[in-house]
Parts: structure tokens; sequence; C-alpha cells
């Protein structure tokens, strides 16, 4: 929780030096912004925060996921005992457990609440991996939500959004009195036209923020997994997980919560390339 907390105070501090350096810069008037920041607040935080909130409902519509609330074999049985110890070990509440179908070796853990999580496994998982791997997958995810990772990104979200219809305003509106000849004749199409398309840029830049938090984030999960399972069976999954190259076909929204990730340009990946994760094991064993 303090790591939560310290994350989000330190990033809106370091949002508010950037927004009064750009506003000096650009001659903008703090007393005029205020208004501007709490509509932007609202939409940049209200977004994150419906989003975390929706996100169990979301994911399991997304990927078909089917809860088990009865066992129906021993696979069943043996993914509920193992979230349920799991979790008890993490001292966190008992998630619900799911089962979606896809062919990707790939999990996901999601919910507004670290003791009202889901952690559901694909089909594709249980038929490639041992138990000993799919013990560590496990512990990966339940790690993300021991550690909170769910609430922080979308904390971390609504702080870049906030941030970009802030500085998209303040920036778009020199360039519009500039292109106008500061005539004080009120904001036209072109002011909107600007505004969006810096929008589309400070998003570009917001975006790879909250990537590189989540590649961070892997490394942790990945400790704790190793930690939950055994440091051999986390690099074990991982070495698995090779075999399907890191692709994942789970719906956007959730793919930064998954084991696997998505392969895309580097900037934009939720996830570290598995070589660098199984390193990162490797060597704190050496150490």
């Amino acid at each position: 929780m303090f790591t939560r907390i310290g994350l989000f105070l330190l990033t809106n501090f370091a949002v508010l030096i950037l927004a009064s350096v750009v506003m000096s810069l650009l001659g903008v008037n703090p007393a005029q912004m205020s208004g501007l920041l709490v509509m932007a607040a609202l939409f940049g935080f209200g977004g994150s925060i419906i989003s975390l909130l929706l996100s169990k409902f979301m994911a399991k519509r997304g990927t078909g996921a089917v809860v088990i609330s009865e066992p129906r074999n021993a696979t069943e049985r043996w993914l509920l005992d193992t979230v349920a110890r799991q979790a008890r070990a993490a001292g966190i509440g008992m998630p619900e457990v799911a089962v979606y179908d896809g062919p990707e070796i790939n999990a996901f853990a999601t919910g507004a609440n670290r003791n009202n999580a889901l952690v559901a496994v694909s089909t594709g998982l249980l038929h490639a991996m041992s138990e000993d791997e799919a013990e560590a997958v496990l512990g990966h995810e339940i790690s993300h939500v021991a550690n909170g990772d769910m609430i922080t990104m979308a904390l971390l979200q609504g702080v870049l959004n906030t941030f970009v219809i802030v500085l998209a305003r303040v920036v778009g509106g020199v360039i519009d009195n500039a292109l106008s000849g500061n005539r004080d004749s009120g904001r036209g199409f072109a002011y909107y036209i600007i505004v969006f398309v810096l929008e589309m840029v400070f998003g570009l830049f917001a975006t790879m923020i909250a990537m590189w938090f989540s590649r961070r984030r892997e490394f942790r999960a990945d400790a704790g997994g190793a930690s939950l399972a055994g440091r051999q069976k986390m690099i074990a999954a991982l070495e698995r997980l090779k075999l399907n190259h890191g692709q994942s076909t789970l719906p956007t929204q959730i793919a930064a919560f998954g084991i696997a990730g998505a392969a895309t340009k580097k900037l934009f990946l939720s996830h570290p390339p598995l070589e660098e994760r199984i390193a990162a094991l490797r060597a704190s064993t050496e150490a």
C-alpha cells in the first residue's frame, strides 16, 4: 500500500512541477488553470477508475472465461487448491478462478480489490504446461494481485490522462493564439483540431510511460511467483512460454496483466522480453 501511495504522490508531484515549468515557459497564468485541472482530473481519473471497477466483468466477457464454482475434474480441483494456498501465503483473499478457451499459453489477473480479484488461465496453458510450470504462472498472477498492480496502473493512468488533457489544451491554446495573431476572437475550429492532434501525440508518450512501469512490475511478479512456487519452476514456466514466442490473444484492455504479454515495438511492450525475465531470475539465484 505504501509503495502504491508513494508512487501516486511522487508522480503527481512530478506532473505538478512539469506543468508549472510548461506554464511558465508558455506564459500561462496558473490562476486560469484551476477549472481546466478539475475538468482534466475528472475525465482523466474517471476513465481509469471506471475501467478498473469493470475490469473483472470486461475480462470475463472479453475472453469468455468461465469461473470455477464447483470443480468438475481433477485439473479444476488442482487449480482451486493451488490458488487458495498461494493466496493465503500472499496474504490476500481467495480470488475467483476461471478458465478461458485459448490456444496460447497465457493467464491473467485483474480486479479492483486485492481481496476480490480474478485469476484466469487459458486452456492452452493447461494443455502445454506441467503442474510445476502452471503453479509458477499462478504464483506470478497472485503476486500481481498482492502487489496491487491493477490499482497502481489505474492511478498512474489517471495521472497520465490528466496530464495529456491539460498539456494538450495549454499548448493548443498557445499555438492557436500564435496562428491567429493573438486576436481575442475565441476558440475556433482550428483550436480543437490542434488539441486533438496534440492529445494523440502526448497520449503516445503517456503510453510509453505506462508500459515502462508495466515492464518493471513484471520483474516483481516473476520474483513473487518464484517465492510462492519456487525459482526453478518460475524459470521453467518462462522457458515454456518461449514456445509460443510471447504472443497473446488477450483483449487489449487486459493484455498488460497476462503472463506472456504482446509483441510490439519495444517502447510499447507491456512485458519485458522473456530472455530478460529469465536472466533476471537466474541472476537473483546466483546473487
